[in-house]
């Protein structure tokens, strides 16, 4: 139990944070004496016992915050306003553990003290605290504890933290169900009932299966509690009172949908993939092609075990190994970590979001609700990829909106819906969208936005969200399209190069083969031009392969990650360099200046 708590408590994650302070500061003596060494000393240890992985060197003993002095006070709450920017709104805090993640533990006083200080802290700053976790420690003089505290900003002007998670799975393994419970906390009847309001056509009401994109949201407070439960359940309502949110893209489990879970995928640029197996089923269907699809895209991915219920416990823990064994395999490499308890759930997600190789295995029921709260605590602690410090870097970068979607609203006109890659984009901002199919870029005008279904006047990168364009023509649009500053002057590329790994042929890859590629919201036929230095590729071969796309240009990044496929062929890569279109393709003004 010792070595378990142990490993739990000495997690570090990016937002975690070790506070130490002399013992004076605190109030409580420090009589540990070290001995001086010798400079000979010093290096023999070294060339004796230097380790790559070698802990941090040995810092005051405890950390605690007991009756800190005004400046240090200050001093404290200006390092925690620091860590929550850094953290994107988050921070975690660990007292009573030393900073090279050794238990030392705090008297039942001092563990107090420190709580109360830590409270004081979030307050001067505007946040609120949740504590995770609390464990004794066995110590010959005294009982010791440590605890582990949560530290998350009161929303303000909705800028919360949202995280985006692909849900993917074979069909009929419990998908859009697992999300109705998780979203409006009501359990399913065993026939569906959660998962009506998740639908957007008749059809998958009569089938029971998804065929398009929807999404859910699953907001949390600064407390750290589920806001969605509330009497009033509107998305507005969720948005304004959530320091947290969840955005969750429901995709498609049907192998005839499997294009539209890919453009899911690699549209939407979710943070997360949770990977839905049922039970009673295993590993069928899609499942293998779906968890290949995420670790191609460089998607971290948890997986859910659902349809406990209709399972005796033999039968889950048979599921289970078979998973194990999956992602324990050479094209995997992942380690498996199964959790069962509240403690598992906390560790998970902070090692998951440290390491991409830990997979952590939920096990639960959207029937019987069992083990729904650990998901939920999952969810809660689970930190963002990037920092503060990456996004802002995305901010500075020219306005790059990439289209998703498009709808012809009622009073409103032309709506378009997608990603903000890069840039801020604001009302009224005048862009240009393309390219269009004879390869030119459009003015227009920004005339709101929503985030969330809420009205919203900024929109900050890696933020989606839907824009209203007026009264542009809705047939000049089309998905794959980007809307950008006026100042990047973007060119359109009908050929392209890609550095690609082939995973599977059933033959030869040569040229004049014809597949559907997938880079970012992009995606078309195109025809295999060349392969450099090579006549013809098999599985598992490299190449630097020449796409050229049949039906209109696009507009492409170097560096961005591509997918192609034809029936069962299938390649990864990422484009090298755009052999772009000798014409000029800058704004037209004279075709579209009604628009703008």
């Amino acid at each position: 139990m010792d070595a378990q708590v142990a490993n739990h408590c000495s997690i570090k994650s990016a937002a975690k944070t070790s506070i130490t302070q002399d013992a004076a500061e605190c109030g409580i003596a420090n009589t540990a004496k070290k001995k001086p060494r010798s400079r000979r000393g010093r290096r023999g240890k070294r060339r004796r016992g230097k380790k790559a992985n070698e802990p941090p060197p040995f810092l005051p003993p405890e950390l605690k915050l007991v009756n800190p002095t005004q400046y240090r006070f200050e001093h404290l709450a200006t390092q925690l306003k620091w860590r929550l920017q850094e953290g994107r709104g988050e921070a975690v805090y660990q007292i009573g553990v030393e900073d090279n993640g050794l238990l030392v533990g705090l008297i039942e006083e001092d563990m107090k003290a420190s709580l109360k200080t830590l409270r004081r802290m979030a307050e001067k700053v505007g946040a609120d605290i949740t504590l995770l976790r609390e464990r004794e420690v066995d110590c010959d003089r005294a009982r010791r504890k440590i605890a582990e505290v949560l530290v998350r900003k009161v929303p303000d002007d909705q800028q919360f933290l949202d995280l985006r998670v692909a849900v993917l799975g074979n069909v009929d393994s419990g998908k859009s169900t697992l999300l109705g419970v998780l979203t409006q906390g009501e359990l399913d009847n065993g026939r569906g009932r959660a998962r009506l309001n998740l639908f957007r056509h008749l059809h998958e009401i009569q089938t029971g299966r998804t065929s398009s994109i929807s999404f859910e949201i699953l907001g949390f407070n600064s407390k750290g509690e589920v806001v969605n439960y509330s009497d009033s359940r509107t998305a507005e309502e969720i948005c304004e009172s959530s320091s947290k949110m969840i955005t969750f893209i429901d995709l498609a489990g049907h192998y005839k949908y499997l294009k539209t879970t890919i453009f899911g995928l690699t549209s939407y640029c979710p943070d997360f993939a949770m990977l839905v197996v049922g039970a009673n089923t295993g590993i069928a269907g899609t499942t293998r092609e779906h968890l290949g699809l995420a670790m191609a895209l460089k998607v971290p991915i948890f997986i859910v075990v659902s349809k406990v219920d209709l399972c005796g416990k033999s039968t889950v823990e048979k599921t289970v190994r078979q998973l194990e064994r999956v992602l324990k395999q050479p094209g995997c490499n992942k380690v498996p970590m199964v959790v069962s308890n509240p403690d598992d759930a906390v560790t998970a997600a902070q090692q998951f979001a440290q390491s991409s190789s830990v997979t952590p295995i939920f096990t639960l029921s959207s029937v019987s609700g069992e083990s729904l709260d650990l998901l939920k605590v999952f969810f809660n602690i689970l930190p963002p990829l990037s920092n503060s410090k990456e996004q802002e870097e995305l901010m500075q970068q020219l306005t790059e909106f990439q289209v998703d979607e498009i709808y012809s609203v009622p009073d409103v006109g032309t709506v378009v819906g997608g990603t903000l890659y890069s840039g801020v984009c604001r009302e009224g901002d005048r862009l240009v969208v393309g390219p269009t199919d004879d390869g030119r870029f459009l003015r227009l005008k920004v005339c709101s936005i929503h985030r969330n279904r809420s009205g919203c006047r900024v929109l900050r990168a890696g933020q989606a969200a839907t824009l209203a364009l007026g009264n542009f023509d809705r047939s000049l649009l089309r998905k794959g399209m980007v809307m950008v500053s006026p100042k990047m002057n973007p060119t359109i590329c009908w050929q392209f190069e890609a550095a690609i790994v082939l995973l599977f042929h059933a033959k030869t890859f040569r040229s004049g083969f014809q597949v559907t590629v997938h880079v970012g919201n992009v995606r078309q036929t195109a025809t295999v031009e060349c392969l450099l230095g090579k006549e013809e590729l098999r599985t598992g071969e490299r190449a630097v392969v020449c796409f050229r796309f049949l039906k209109h240009p696009e507009y492409l990044r170097v560096g961005a990650k591509l997918l192609f496929r034809v029936g069962v062929t299938k390649g990864i890569g990422h484009v090298t360099h755009l052999l772009p279109s000798t014409q000029n393709h800058m704004p037209d003004q004279n075709r579209n200046q009604n628009h703008s």
